[in-house]
């Protein structure tokens, strides 16, 4: 059975000095530059709340 991938991938351009920086902080953090940038998107979206609400996994909210 075939995993369903909903990992899409683009293109970033930054300049030198940012991507040393994102080298360093990633490794300090030990995670790849790729995962550092998915960590850092991910905390911005949940500080502004841009992130869609997950669906309930059959619990319900009701008294």
């Amino acid at each position: 059975m075939a995993k369903e991938n909903n990992i899409k991938t683009f293109v970033l351009r930054v300049d030198r000095e940012t991507m040393e920086a994102l080298e360093i902080w990633a490794s300090d953090e030990f995670r790849s530059v790729n995962g550092q940038l998915q960590y850092i998107i991910n905390e911005a979206l949940k500080k502004n709340r841009r992130l869609p609400k997950k669906k309930n996994s059959g619990e319900s909210t009701k008294p």
